[in-house]
């Protein structure tokens, strides 16, 4: 009885780590010709955005910045660029095979397009 009962303890050890939510890093690239001031995420369907991930950072026309220890999941990615435009990104799957998120004049201009 003590031999199951240590080879039951031992398969809950084991087991656990597949329980865990796995986690993402991605890497934001700003490819636009402006800068960005804050990163916002918000597990998609959320009423609130988190923490601007940037703090007191920016994202400078080609530099990048890393999000790291993620939940995977998918999430609404809110920028806000140097002249305080708004682009929300909805439905992003941080674990996707992509782990590079590009931020480009056109994801810009057509946000700013699409809230007019």
């Amino acid at each position: 009885m003590r031999k199951l009962h240590w080879l039951l303890l031992v398969a809950v050890f084991v087991a656990m780590p597949a329980f865990a939510k796995t986690k993402a890093t991605i890497k934001v690239v700003n490819q636009s010709k402006w800068e960005i001031h804050h990163l916002f995420v918000s597990p998609t369907g959320e009423d609130h955005w988190g923490p601007d991930q940037l703090g007191d950072e920016t994202i400078g026309t080609g530099e990048s910045f890393t999000l790291t220890n993620i939940d995977c999941d998918n999430y609404d990615i809110k920028v806000i660029d140097e002249d305080g435009d708004e682009c929300v990104i909805e439905d992003v799957n941080m674990c996707a095979d992509n782990s590079v998120w590009k931020i480009t004049d056109k994801n810009l201009l057509k946000c700013e397009e699409d809230s007019q």
